[in-house]
């Protein structure tokens, strides 16, 4: 996941763009009361995800306050002073403060182009493994798999396994959300959550390209990693307990179980990772 903007917020009140760690630079435009109860968006505070008007007031000067939470009396978002590269690293530990600055208090649009790359690495890996597990002396082989459309191909299959596995959270979280909160499900935002918490998978081509005994076992950790991460966008973004959570991930995996499962039962080639080298001696 790339840390390009992680630093500048959403446009609006308290927008903290030019601020670096340690620095405290500044646009020099100052935030009045009046504009920030004019503000079309929302904030909100990292430690407890109530909602907050701004994240700082400029006072004059590039003097810099930072806005205290109502509820909870700590700083709406410290993060707004850190350096992207800290951000990256309390995301990769799953830290909820984190999570809820990069989806509520950023301004990032790189989900949709980081979705197509995750899937292009992912049919990457399944391509890979489809020609491993096929070798053969016969150069018809060779070339029949050297085509590029069982790379399209398991782009494809890719693309619809993942939509099942996001089905079945939706479907799940739009069943069981109306009993445990009053607000409706923003579907929007889940789904950006779910993508850009899907990072993990860009881990997958170091793990082919520098192969070794332990490559299994590096996969199916990145896998869980991605659904550690998926994990905790659910319970950042709706506010809901771990058990909630678990749960529409566990109905995420079943339907997408059930895809795999169908394109078994049709003969197709999914290249699933938990095969990865069982046929294969290092």
């Amino acid at each position: 996941m790339s840390t390009d903007g992680w630093s500048g917020l959403r446009p609006g009140k308290g927008s903290a763009e030019g601020v670096t760690a340690g620095r405290g630079k500044t646009d020099g435009v100052a935030v009045t009361p009046t504009t920030a109860a004019s503000a079309s968006c929302q904030y909100r505070c990292i430690e407890c995800n109530q909602e907050a008007r701004e994240l700082y007031r400029d006072y004059s000067h590039g003097v810099l306050k930072i806005t205290i939470c109502k509820s909870c009396q700590k700083p709406v978002d410290k993060y707004i002073e850190y350096d992207p590269v800290i951000i990256l690293i309390n995301a990769i530990l799953c830290r909820a403060q984190a999570y809820r600055h990069i989806l509520f208090n950023t301004k990032i649009n790189m989900h949709g182009k980081l979705c197509v790359f995750c899937l292009l690495c992912e049919a990457y890996l399944r391509w890979w493994q489809l020609q491993d597990s096929s070798r053969s002396i016969d150069p018809d082989d060779f070339i029949r798999y050297a085509k590029e459309w069982d790379f399209y191909r398991m782009f494809a299959i890719a693309s619809l396994e993942q939509t099942a596995y996001f089905t079945g959270i939706f479907i799940f979280l739009w069943v069981e959300r109306p009993i445990a909160a009053k607000k409706p499900l923003n579907f929007a935002l889940l789904l950006k959550a779910l993508l850009l918490s899907s990072y993990g998978k860009l881990f997958m081509i170091p793990a082919v390209i520098w192969e070794h005994d332990y490559t299994p076992l590096c996969l199916r950790l990145i896998k869980v990693f991605v659904l550690t991460s998926n994990f905790q966008a659910i319970r950042v973004t709706l506010n809901v307990n771990r058990k909630l959570s678990f749960l529409a991930i566990l109905s995420g995996l079943l339907v997408e179980s059930a895809m795999v499962y169908f394109f078994q039962r049709m003969a197709w080639a999914v290249g699933n990772d938990c095969a990865i080298y069982k046929s294969q001696d290092f």
